[in-house]
């Protein structure tokens, strides 16, 4: 990991498009099947759409049928941070970027037929792709 990026909300807002901040600043979630990356499964690595943070491979993605981009791994080093969220009700763990602390989605522990038994389960707008270059 590089160094930490802040910013203020105005400086997020002015690079990020208003999903984004939603989804990254505002802890938001898109819907359900609509993400650019759900069905998304070219060779390359998944990185942060606020700070450009490599965050995952594409060797460790996986169809869940969940809607939104599922991983069972992030990249090597401390990529994410995991927290505990009770918002709307439920216990559940969200994983943000260790650079910037932007909201990604949430972790589960329920893919057994993954080598890590879970599931990141990320938002497309949180992401950028980079293909492997051949």
């Amino acid at each position: 990991m590089t160094e930490k990026v802040e910013h203020t909300d105005e400086e997020w807002r002015e690079r990020l498009t208003p999903e984004q901040y939603r989804v990254l600043r505002e802890q938001g979630t898109e819907r359900p099947f609509t993400g650019e990356y759900d069905d998304h499964f070219e060779s390359g690595v998944y990185s942060c759409a606020a700070c450009g943070q490599e965050l995952f491979e594409s060797e460790t993605k996986f169809h869940s049928g969940c809607g939104w981009p599922a991983f069972y791994a992030a990249k090597a080093g401390d990529r994410v941070n995991l927290h505990r969220d009770t918002s709307h009700g439920m216990v559940r763990t969200e994983v943000t970027c260790a650079r910037c602390d932007s909201h990604l989605g949430h972790i589960f522990d329920d893919a057994p037929q993954t080598p890590t038994g879970q599931r990141y389960c990320i938002n497309s707008v949180c992401l950028t792709f980079q293909p492997t270059s051949d």
